[in-house]
């Protein structure tokens, strides 16, 4: 039974870590005013039929903080990435020099930093509910445990290593807040 018990920590352990990493991810989407190639990373083109990421069939680089150069791998692939682009909710209009397309980024506006800011806080709290909802699963695996014949002491003591878990990974949430806030706010 302890060993079943440590199983269920562990996989609560690596389940909240990846509802933090998932979180991180989409936080990264979220800009701040400054160009970064992973601003495109959601971007899919149409390239021979197959809707693919728009880094396997061109580079993407930012030659300054307010701007991205996307270069394909084939001149015929421009009109496709363009169109992905203004398709996109991104809300940047594309210019295109027949070899690269530039994406020109504004600086944000104290509007547009607030709604920013709001989106944040959004993933945030879709994190911290993925982790609450890990913590209430593993609890109700330790609760069948329980059920099953182990000791209710091993089961409380699990159930308290949970609720630390959860704390910690909360903790983390609440910290990448902070940091996007932060930069989202600095003008």
């Amino acid at each position: 039974m302890e060993e079943e018990i440590k199983m269920f920590l562990d996989e609560a352990k690596e389940l909240m870590d990846k509802a933090v990493q998932h979180t991180l991810k989409e936080l990264t989407k979220i800009r701040a005013g400054k160009a970064s190639p992973s601003m495109l990373d959601g971007l899919k083109v149409e390239y021979y039929g197959v809707e693919t990421p728009l880094v396997q069939v061109s580079t993407v680089n930012t030659p300054d903080a307010r701007s991205i150069v996307i270069r394909p791998f084939e001149k015929k692939m421009i009109s496709e990435i363009e169109k992905s682009i203004k398709n996109s909710d991104l809300g940047l209009t594309p210019q295109n020099d027949g070899e690269t397309i530039r994406l020109n980024i504004p600086p944000l506006t104290e509007e547009r930093r607030k709604a920013l800011v709001k989106q944040v806080k959004n993933e945030i709290e879709a994190g911290k509910v993925s982790v609450r909802n890990i913590r209430k699963d593993t609890n109700g695996s330790l609760k069948d445990l329980q059920k099953e014949g182990a000791s209710e002491d091993a089961v409380k003591r699990a159930e308290e290593k949970v609720q630390k878990l959860t704390d910690e990974f909360v903790g983390r949430l609440d910290e990448l807040e902070r940091k996007k806030e932060a930069e989202l706010m600095t003008v």
